[in-house]
């Protein structure tokens, strides 16, 4: 849509440099890049705010700069997502909010695997009946992301079946072998390989390698840059499709693999704003507001575009006006009466790839998490249509409805709210609820453009994101007014729905799409060693069988679970009714547990 007029509300966005803040501004100072933060050269200008936001005011404005082509889709670990952190800090720092990162900053930084890379010395030989041929790295053959680094020289076996009937006593002999997998599928209609699942079963049944035959002539190897699955305990790597018929006819292969994680530096970028120490007993619980600011960069991963990998994914609804609201509602709660508590802003990222900016904050808090009353979450609150907004969480705390009627009754224009119970969700509230802090998550519902590169800045209800803005702000102030004499909450252990799993992102309840569930919260910035917990449903048989939220399952059945992917492969293998053991480690020690499966939602 057109810049929206400003209202008698809407203040024009000011603009501010920072000494510490590295983005480019007036003197066109280039951003420092950390090494192979972009495949692209360094120094790279991120885009000059007042280029891209003249004419536009409130949250849009804040939507229009963090939602452009230039910030490439801010994906975590990116020079865009760069580009996004160093503005909201710049906008903490206008708007008045002191720092309330590390080390007198506005950031929180901690290292992320972004991808892996493969090693210039890896090798793939065969030896066919008539010598040995080789193949060239990274023009007929790659290593995937989630291989093994390891050396070995085996007899090939062929296995030209979907991965799943590879556990069939009728299929190949595979246990001391390099496995070929035909990646062409059975008929035209078969869904296509899952090259990961298909080596996860090989090396179950004693594999020491995989190759993986691409089907389709043209078909690009794998591409290692954006892979964060933990490495298999066997090297998986795929042959283009020319190469297939020499790979066929081998009786041996040697395979040497290297495959390094890559990591990069991910921010969170944090500001408070310092209510009354006066209360005779200290300071007063603390209130934090969040919204994550990543998104999905170029697309792959959490995708919903068809072929749309390689195209910016900007991500204007999800959730650059969750972030943009929550600037505006700071901006308010400043230029207003005074807080009787402190209020943490907090730009998230790593959202998009398992919240991962959450669940480091609350492992490593810049605020001690037991003075933290509640987390107020904003995520996708762009798309307010016919009034309607949904707020989840609204059972983590007795007194949540009452508050939220209060205060949507205080607003120049009320919302038509829809209270949900559920305090877990995919977003970021679910790590703080996991801790028993109570939560509430607004989000205006999904659209065609969800998690889509047409998700873009003109589809956004400015005015829609005005009165969330409104909303968000006077739930704040029912809970810490100026009076000081504040809303307490009685939180409520358990809360919501027992039943629900959540779509990624939107925090809508949804089918799982498994025959089975167990009611566990997966720890999604966990990389390897188990699955971790952060929290299991109340009445879920997780929750029957004794698990806890800090659990790493590493067993579940006769399966070993590195990651959640392991655990997913596992969990299809069974049926409701079926009691599987499972190992966990909770503090560090081994112990034993058995869960009884129910039917899947």
């Amino acid at each position: 849509m057109p810049p929206q007029s400003p209202s008698s509300r809407a203040r024009r966005t000011r603009w501010c440099r920072v000494a510490g803040v590295a983005w480019a501004g007036a003197s066109g100072a280039a951003l420092l890049l950390g090494p192979g933060l972009d495949a692209q050269e360094s120094p790279w200008r991120c885009p000059e705010p007042e280029e891209l936001v003249a004419g536009f005011d409130g949250a849009l404005a804040h939507v229009r700069y963090l939602a452009d082509d230039r910030l490439e889709g801010r994906a975590v670990g990116t020079r865009g997502e760069r580009c996004a952190g160093d503005y909201l800090a710049a906008q903490f720092a206008a708007i008045g909010l002191a720092p309330a990162g590390e080390d007198g900053s506005y950031f929180q930084s901690w290292q992320v695997r972004t991808g892996s890379a493969a090693g210039a010395g890896s090798r793939l030989a065969l030896e066919p009946p008539s010598g040995t041929t080789e193949f060239a790295l990274n023009a007929e053959w790659v290593p995937y992301g989630f291989s093994a680094s390891a050396t070995v020289q085996a007899p090939l076996v062929l296995a030209s079946v979907a991965d799943a009937d590879l556990a069939d006593a009728a299929g190949p002999d595979v246990a001391g072998r390099v496995v070929v997998i035909d990646g062409s599928p059975a008929h035209p209609h078969a869904p296509a390989l899952d090259a990961h699942r298909a080596a996860s079963a090989a090396a179950r049944l004693g594999a020491v390698a995989v190759i993986v035959l691409l089907p389709l002539p043209n078909e690009p190897l794998p591409v290692l840059s954006s892979e964060r699955r933990a490495a298999l305990s066997v090297p998986v790597v795929a042959v283009r499709a020319d190469a297939a018929a020499a790979v066929r006819a081998a009786a041996r292969a040697f395979l040497s693999v290297e495959v390094t994680p890559v990591r990069r530096e991910a921010r969170n970028v944090a500001a408070v704003l310092r209510g009354s120490t006066d209360h005779g007993h200290g300071r007063a619980p603390t209130l934090i507001v969040g919204a994550h600011y990543d998104h999905l960069g170029f697309g792959g991963e959490g995708s919903l575009s068809p072929n749309a990998t390689g195209t910016v994914h900007n991500g204007a609804d999800d959730n650059a006006s969750g972030t943009a609201v929550m600037l505006e509602a700071a901006r308010r709660l400043v230029e207003g009466p005074p807080l009787s508590r402190d209020v943490v802003f907090i730009a998230f990222t790593g959202e998009e790839r398992g919240l991962w900016g959450s669940a480091h904050y609350v492992e490593s808090p810049t605020v001690p998490l037991e003075s933290v009353e509640a987390m107020l979450n904003l995520d996708m609150v762009g798309r307010v249509q016919d009034d309607a907004l949904t707020v989840f969480g609204t059972a983590t705390a007795e007194e949540w409805p009452s508050v939220l009627e209060g205060a949507n009754e205080r607003t120049p224009a009320p919302l038509d709210l829809q209270l949900v119970g559920d305090g877990f969700g995919a977003s970021d509230h679910s790590s703080f609820y996991a801790r028993g802090i109570p939560v509430l998550h607004f989000f205006s519902n999904t659209h065609p453009e969800y998690h889509r590169a047409e998700d873009d800045w003109e589809l956004v209800n400015a005015e829609g994101m005005e009165r969330v803005t409104d909303l968000v702000a006077a739930v704040v102030r029912e809970l810490a007014p100026a009076s000081q004499v504040a809303t307490a909450l009685t939180p409520v252990e358990g809360a919501g729905n027992p039943h629900g799993t959540t779509a990624p992102g939107d925090g809508n309840t949804v089918r799982s799409g498994f025959r089975v569930r167990v009611g566990t919260i997966p720890d999604y910035s966990r990389e390897s060693g188990g699955m971790g917990i952060t929290g299991v449903r109340d009445g879920s048989p997780a929750a029957k069988a004794g698990l806890k939220g800090g659990d790493v399952i590493v067993r579940f059945g006769d399966h070993e679970v590195e990651d959640v992917y392991g655990f997913m492969y596992a969990l299809q293998e069974f049926e409701p009714g079926d009691q599987v053991e499972l190992v966990v480690l909770r503090n560090g020690q081994r112990m034993t547990l058995v869960v009884v499966l129910e039917a899947g939602d």
